[in-house]
């Protein structure tokens, strides 16, 4: 059997493109799976219903600031979480809730405890004990870490539904610098709007005293905030962030470089 010149040819140049194809395939494959597994896996099956993009920080109608040690620079969260120290944790040695003081103080002294500024700042049509301005009975909102629509309602057990979630837990804040913060300074951190977000109390409950490595939102929609909220609270409390951590923050703001830092005194600005 002979073959022509020109047949030859033609399927030696079928051959090459065949090749050519399968190369591109494969780079392709490869450019997807890169971006999967930097910013991608933080965008990809978004739910079709969004939940909130931020969270309350500040209302200066009712609330006034907690004095933090160092005051956050205005920038992008990216850039912010560069200036944070990297560490490893500090045993966890020694940890309990009363370092940071007793729980809901009133350190902003308004009047009202911490818990409840929280709740009258993050719940609408906030509903309050009768001859009480501060004691929050009811109210609903668009829970922020779920994305879910939830009723508050004081009680025994039903209080249990809605929670405070420390955003850099007090946990991690102690194995990350609060071990050598000042007891004030470590009732500030505990007690500071800026680090407190009314949460679904089984979703703060998964979370523990994970960071970012460990835990984020299930609401995609929330995670840049919630991650340059963190990055503000360290370096307004001079915390540190783990290799780990700061990997995870950095996946985060990948798809968000422009997103700034969380300042108590900007949002009191904006109202």
């Amino acid at each position: 059997m002979t073959v022509s010149w020109s047949s030859y040819r033609r399927a030696r140049r079928r051959s090459r493109q065949a090749w050519a194809l399968l190369i591109t395939v494969a780079a392709a494959i490869l450019a997807a799976l890169f971006w999967f597994f930097t910013a991608g896996q933080f965008a990809a099956a978004r739910p079709a219903q969004q939940g909130p993009t931020e969270a309350p920080v500040f209302d200066a109608a009712w609330m006034k600031p907690v004095q933090e040690p160092n005051p956050i620079q205005a920038g992008t969260a990216a850039s912010a979480l560069e200036g944070l120290a990297v560490k490893g944790r500090a045993p966890n040695t020694d940890y309990s809730r009363e370092a940071f003081g007793q729980a809901w103080l009133d350190v902003d002294r308004n009047g009202c405890d911490t818990r409840n500024d929280i709740l009258r700042r993050d719940l609408a049509d906030v509903v309050f004990a009768e001859g009480s301005r501060c004691k929050v009975t009811a109210g609903h909102f668009r829970e922020p870490y779920t994305g879910q629509d939830l009723d508050f309602r004081r009680g025994s057990d039903s209080s249990r539904a809605v929670q405070i979630d420390h955003v850099v837990a007090l946990g991690d804040a102690w194995q990350k610098g609060a071990q050598g913060l000042g007891p004030k300074e470590r009732q500030s951190l505990a007690n500071d709007p800026l680090n407190l977000i009314a949460a679904d109390g089984a979703a703060n409950q998964q979370k523990s005293a994970g960071d970012a490595a460990t835990w984020l939102p299930k609401n995609t929609a929330i995670r840049c905030h919630y991650v340059a909220r963190q990055i503000s609270v360290k370096a307004a409390y001079g915390l540190w962030v783990t290799a780990a951590e700061k990997d995870a923050m950095k996946r985060v703001l990948a798809s968000c470089p422009q997103q700034q830092t969380i300042r108590v005194q900007q949002a009191a600005t904006a109202r």
